[in-house]
């Protein structure tokens, strides 16, 4: 029974869950540029000053006009949660 409890403790601490959204799309054609944004928390209240935000993922891949925009978040047992903004356009 031990070892069956340590398996699955230790397969929900290896296990994670990612989710890609879209969020906003524009009628700018598609870019070729692609800029990111991160943020990542810790028991889902430290956040420590983090900048998911779309102008931050627009400046860090040199965008001036947005297309698209998506949102990925990723959760690893409630433990770490990241989110990823991701823009794409010109």
């Amino acid at each position: 029974m031990k070892k069956l409890l340590l398996t699955f403790i230790g397969v929900a601490f290896l296990s994670s869950c990612a989710l890609t959204l879209p969020v906003n799309a524009t009628s700018n054609e598609v870019g070729s540029k692609v800029g990111m944004s991160k943020a990542t928390g810790y028991l889902n209240f430290l956040w420590l000053n983090q900048d998911a935000s779309i102008q931050q993922a627009a400046k860090n891949g040199g965008i001036t006009k947005i297309s698209t925009v998506d949102i990925k978040k990723t959760d690893l047992v409630g433990i770490i949660q990241t989110y990823e903004c991701i823009v794409t356009g010109n």
